[in-house]
């Protein structure tokens, strides 16, 4: 019996559970909210969907009661508060490590061997003071951006080429931000032929550019931040884990002297598998490609550095 807890049943977090269910990634699905009903409310109207589009996981919502998230095997961690009008990144950074750290110490009481996967903002902060804050091994706390980045890489790619989406294969690593993340368009392929064949420069380009700003584009279009994909996103990473799937996804992990950076939760290449992060993937990044990445772990060094101010470090 596998089971896997999404805590947050917001629009990410349901999204992800709707995912796993519909995939039957999982025998149990588990939605916790702080919020009375609201998981209870979506858990029971994704069930009576199962005869409709015909799975077989069981979907359970519950409110603060870690109990019935005991003995799950991967947690996915979707809890915390947006960024508000006229409140500071270390205002956000606060509430939001207290939310995350008090989420994953109950979890653990629980699931003391659960993987988790975190998605809360600031996603690589978060996942960083995880790692700090509950002395797990590094191989089990992962941070879930770089997939839901790619995913979108991969998106603007097959736009730019007119092609089918899933011809194309792209990676974006980095801090999750539109100023911090990296698209590596040079290391980009269509059915195996690098995309340089097929797009100038200047194109690329573009692309590039689309992708960093791809979740700032969907807040302006919507008035608040995207789902199906984060939550889709999440869920593809969960699979990997949960059926030893081995796949090549980059996300935000803890590296020590690994791309010539140290104490530091950054997007990179894994390998994810049943012991959660199998391995990390060292690419031959050129001059330019590593000039950003210093510069994307400088950034995300300074938010950490909000962690100690705020004291949740």
């Amino acid at each position: 019996m596998s089971k896997v807890t999404v805590v947050g049943a917001g629009n990410v977090g349901a999204t992800c559970a709707n995912v796993l269910a519909f995939n039957e990634v999982a025998d149990e699905v588990v939605m916790l909210d702080v919020k009375e009903g609201v998981s209870e409310g979506k858990a029971m109207d994704m069930m009576q969907t199962a005869q409709l589009l015909g799975f077989d996981t069981t979907l359970v919502g519950c409110t603060n009661d870690y109990a019935q998230t005991a003995n799950s095997d991967v947690v996915v961690i979707t809890s915390g508060i947006p960024r508000k009008p006229g409140m500071t990144r270390e205002e956000l950074i606060g509430v939001n490590a207290g939310i995350v750290k008090s989420v994953a110490q109950n979890i653990l009481k629980h699931s003391p061997n659960a993987i988790l996967i975190v998605v809360s903002n600031p996603m690589d902060t978060m996942t960083y003071l995880s790692l700090k804050s509950l002395g797990l091994p590094k191989n089990r706390i992962i941070g879930m951006g770089g997939a839901l980045d790619s995913s979108r890489f991969k998106y603007f790619l097959s736009q730019a080429l007119g092609c089918n989406a899933n011809e194309v294969e792209g990676m974006v690593i980095g801090g999750h931000g539109d100023t911090t993340m990296i698209p590596l368009t040079r290391f980009a392929t269509y059915k195996g032929l690098p995309v340089t064949n097929f797009l100038s420069e200047e194109k690329l380009n573009e692309v590039a550019s689309a992708t960093m700003v791809g979740g700032a584009t969907l807040t302006k279009l919507l008035g608040t931040s995207a789902w199906y994909a984060p939550g889709a996103a999440a869920a593809f990473v969960v699979e990997s884990i949960l059926h030893n799937q081995k796949k090549m996804i980059p996300c935000s992990v803890y590296l020590e002297g690994e791309y010539g950076e140290s104490d530091i939760c950054i997007g990179v290449p894994v390998i994810l598998g049943r012991n959660g992060i199998e391995k990390i993937v060292k690419l031959e990044l050129n001059a330019d490609e590593k000039a950003k990445f210093e510069a994307s772990a400088k950034a995300v060094h300074a938010t950490n550095a909000a962690l100690k101010e705020v004291g949740a470090l």
